[in-house]
C-alpha cells in the first residue's frame, strides 16, 4: 500500500539539519574524519546543579504522573522571576507564561493558533526554517521579508507592501539572530511594535540566544519595550542558555491571548513536559549563573579563533556580539551549496549553506562554535590547505 501523503507534507522542504546529519553519517562510513561546524548544538555539559536536581526529582514518584500541559505553577513562576531579574519585566505566571517542550514546540504550534488556511505570515529571510515550515503546515502563505546586510540583517518594515501588511496576521522575529548573529536594540522592537499595532499583526519573537553574548553586550528582551505584551509573544529556552538542548524545556511569555491559545492547543496535542525536567529547569532559572559566564567566555575564545582564522585567509568578518554562529560570504566563483560541498569533499569540514535558511541566504554560509577549540583550529588549517586564500 502506498503511503497517502498529505499535501501539507508535500509542500514542506526537507528539514535542513536532517539532511546535514545524513551527509555527515555517509562521510563517516567512508572513513572521513569530519569536523562538523554545521549544527548549533552545545558541546559543553549542563551545569552540575541542574543535573543534580534532575537526579533527585526523577526518583520522586509524584513526578511520574501526567504533568500539566501549561506547566507547573512553580516553573511558570520561575520564568516570571527570570524576566523580573534579567529584564525588569513583570509577568503574570498564570496568564502570561506557558511551558513548552523546548521553544521550537511553541514556534511550531503558534501558527495553528492564529492562522487559517490562506492567511499571510511574515517570515524573515534568511531565518530559522521552522518559522516557514510550521506556517505551511497550518495552511498559511509565507511572505518572505528579506534581511539585508546593509540594514544589519534587520527587517525594513517600509519594504513590506501595505497590502501585504494588511493581510498578514503573524510576523516572526529573532534576535540575537540565527543564522546571521545580528542583534537588535529596544528602538527596533519599538518600531516593530508600532508596525504590528498599525496592521493588527501578532509578533512572535524567538529569543533562544538572548544569553549567549560577548564583550559586555546584554541582549534586551522584546517584552521590556512598552506595548510589547499587547503586540506579541516571546519564546525563551534553556537549551542554549544552560546547554540543555536534549532536555527540551522552554516557554512562551507575553500576550495573554496568545499564551492561552498555545496552552489550549497543547492540551490537545501533547501531555506537557516531564515534571522532573521542569523542576530541574527551575534550578537553572533561579540558581547561580557562574557557569553561563564561563561558557560565554569559551564561545568568545572560539569566535575569535574562527573569525581571525577566516580573516587571515581573505575574509573581512566582524566579530558578532551574540549567538554561537558566524555568518560569512562564500568566496567568488562559488554558490552556497558548491562551497559547502567543496569544504566537505576537500577538507572534511561541514558548514551549513545559507540557502538552508531561505533564498536570501544564497551567497553565505553559517559556522557553529559548538566544537572544541582544537577542532576549530584544525578546521581553519584544513581550509587553508585545501582552499587557500580567497577573493570576493
Amino acid at each position: 500500500m502506498q503511503f497517502p501523503e498529505a499535501q501539507r507534507i508535500k509542500n514542506l522542504p526537507p528539514y535542513l539539519f536532517a539532511r546535514i546529519e545524513r551527509l555527515i553519517e555517509q562521510k563517516k562510513e567512508e572513513g572521513v574524519d569530519i569536523i562538523s561546524l554545521g549544527i548549533g548544538d552545545p558541546d559543553l555539559p549542563t551545569p552540575g546543579h541542574i543535573v543534580e536536581e534532575m537526579a533527585r526529582e526523577i526518583r520522586n514518584p509524584a513526578n511520574h504522573q501526567y504533568p500539566s500541559s501549561a506547566g507547573l505553577p512553580e516553573y511558570r513562576q520561575a520564568v516570571a522571576g527570570w524576566y523580573r531579574r534579567r529584564f525588569g519585566v513583570e509577568l503574570d505566571p498564570r496568564a502570561e507564561v506557558v511551558a513548552l517542550i523546548g521553544s521550537k514546540d511553541g514556534l511550531a504550534h503558534l501558527p495553528w493558533c492564529c492562522l487559517d488556511p490562506g492567511d499571510t505570515v511574515l517570515v524573515p529571510d534568511p531565518g530559522y526554517p521552522v518559522y516557514a515550515g510550521s506556517s505551511i503546515l497550518a495552511g498559511a502563505v509565507p511572505y518572505y521579508v528579506r534581511l539585508k546586510p546593509e540594514k544589519g540583517f534587520l527587517p525594513d518594515f517600509a519594504d513590506i507592501p501595505v497590502e501585504t501588511a494588511k493581510k498578514a496576521k503573524l510576523m516572526f522575529l529573532n534576535y540575537p539572530n540565527n543564522p546571521t548573529g545580528a542583534v537588535a536594540g529596544e528602538s527596533f522592537f519599538a518600531e516593530a511594535i508600532a508596525f504590528a499595532k498599525e496592521f493588527e499583526i501578532l509578533l512572535a519573537h524567538d529569543a533562544a540566544y538572548a544569553e549567549v553574548a560577548f564583550d559586555g553586550y546584554r541582549p534586551p528582551s522584546f517584552l521590556q519595550v512598552p506595548g510589547a505584551k499587547e503586540a506579541g509573544i516571546e519564546f525563551g529556552s534553556l537549551s542554549k542558555t544552560f546547554n540543555m538542548t536534549g532536555w527540551r524545556i522552554g516557554w512562551a511569555a507575553g500576550h495573554a491571548g496568545a499564551v492561552e491559545a498555545l496552552g489550549r492547543l497543547k492540551s490537545n496535542v501533547d501531555s506537557g513536559q516531564f515534571n522532573a525536567v521542569q523542576k530541574a529547569a527551575i534550578a537553572g532559572l533561579t540558581g547561580p549563573l557562574d557557569n553561563l559566564n564561563e561558557v560565554n567566555e569559551i564561545y568568545r575564545q572560539r569566535r575569535d579563533i574562527l573569525v581571525d582564522g577566516l580573516n587571515s585567509l581573505g575574509w573581512r568578518l566582524e566579530k558578532p556580539k551574540a549567538t554561537f554562529y558566524i555568518w560569512a560570504p562564500v568566496p567568488a566563483g562559488y554558490t552556497s551549496a558548491s562551497f559547502a560541498e567543496t569544504l566537505l569533499e576537500k577538507a572534511g569540514v561541514v558548514i551549513t549553506p545559507g540557502t538552508g535558511y531561505g533564498a536570501a541566504g544564497e551567497g553565505y554560509f553559517r559556522l557553529s562554535l559548538t566544537v572544541p577549540t582544537g577542532r576549530l583550529k584544525e578546521a581553519i588549517e584544513r581550509i587553508k590547505r585545501n582552499v587557500g586564500q580567497v577573493n570576493f
